[in-house]
């Protein structure tokens, strides 16, 4: 008993027995620290998890969002074309985002092909029609026409009133019935050379596709075709039997007349001065006769040999 005591006295004063004893308790605190750190890395790994987990799910919910707004886009530009494409209802088509994101997938990539092709800088150009080897370039149809007396319109017409300008006295204010629903308001300058009551109820002939202007105040929207000289003016005259309305016609001169002259191409400035009486007094365009067909000739009273404006 004695001898055991000694021993165990012995062994705990031996340096060897405490390294060896400080090793084990080393191990163990090696050992303990060794899984705290696990635990930690465990605990941070499903933190992390969740954080990844939110972003997706918020990446999710805008990805879809997106996809509606395209798809939205898409039937909207194809509607303004005229097509009719039946479009998936819901959230059809769309991929969930698992806690691990994935590529796009080739049906997401497909989908939003045909926006991008129909974008707004895209959507207006269309491919132009290839040029035939010895074809022309087309013409404006404006280009192709003439300018001659067929660009006028020119009609029969009936004043039925006329009075003097409040503003101005050397003009009338007349209203015209030219065969349309109401009849026109026409402003004339031709007080100095036709007496008012030769201007009541008398037929004429009218120039009706220029440009409405105002004349001090009124605004006219025809002109009375007159035989003209410095010192003389008479109003031309309509064959008999004409009704307002009857369109004049130029042998040698089809086409139908402008809508209205647009005063930057200068028209009636470049038919003008071909407008004359003969020496019978008809009135001509480069010596074909205004007419009305089937009726006769438009003429001056006494005047041959003049301008007509």
């Amino acid at each position: 008993m004695f001898l055991a005591r000694s021993l165990v006295k012995m062994s705990s004063h031996n340096p060897l027995v405490r390294l060896e004893q400080r090793a084990v308790e080393a191990d163990r605190l090696i050992e303990y620290l060794t899984q705290q750190v696990q635990l930690l890395k465990d605990k941070a790994v499903v933190q992390a998890s969740v954080r990844e987990e939110k972003k997706l799910t918020a990446e999710n919910a805008k990805l879809k969002q997106d996809i509606e707004d395209l798809k939205k886009q898409l039937l909207e530009k194809e509607r303004k074309r005229g097509v009719e494409v039946p479009m998936p209802s819901g959230d059809a088509g769309v991929v969930e985002c698992s806690s691990k994101p994935s590529p796009p997938s080739a049906a997401a990539v497909q989908s939003a092909s045909p926006t991008e092709a129909l974008s707004p800088k895209d959507e207006g150009k269309k491919k132009k029609p290839e040029k035939k080897a010895g074809e022309k370039k087309p013409v404006a149809p404006q280009e192709e026409l003439k300018v001659d007396v067929s660009r006028l319109d020119l009609r029969v017409g009936r004043i039925l009133t006329a009075e003097k300008h409040p503003d101005a006295d050397s003009l009338y204010v007349e209203q015209v019935d030219v065969g349309e629903a109401t009849p026109r308001t026409v402003v004339s300058g031709l007080v100095k050379h036709i007496p008012i009551e030769q201007m009541q109820n008398r037929m004429a002939v009218l120039m009706c596709n220029l440009k409405p202007a105002k004349m001090r105040g009124v605004v006219s929207q025809a002109m009375v075709m007159c035989a003209s000289s410095p010192d003389k003016v008479e109003i031309l005259d309509p064959p008999s039997g004409s009704v307002p309305g009857d369109r004049l016609t130029f042998q040698g001169f089809p086409g139908e007349p402008d809508k209205e002259l647009n005063p930057k191409k200068k028209v009636w400035e470049q038919v003008q001065p071909d407008l004359r009486t003969d020496q019978s007094c008809v009135a001509t365009y480069k010596g074909a006769p205004f007419e009305v067909a089937g009726k006769g000739v438009c003429r001056a009273q006494t005047m041959s040999n003049s301008g007509i404006k």
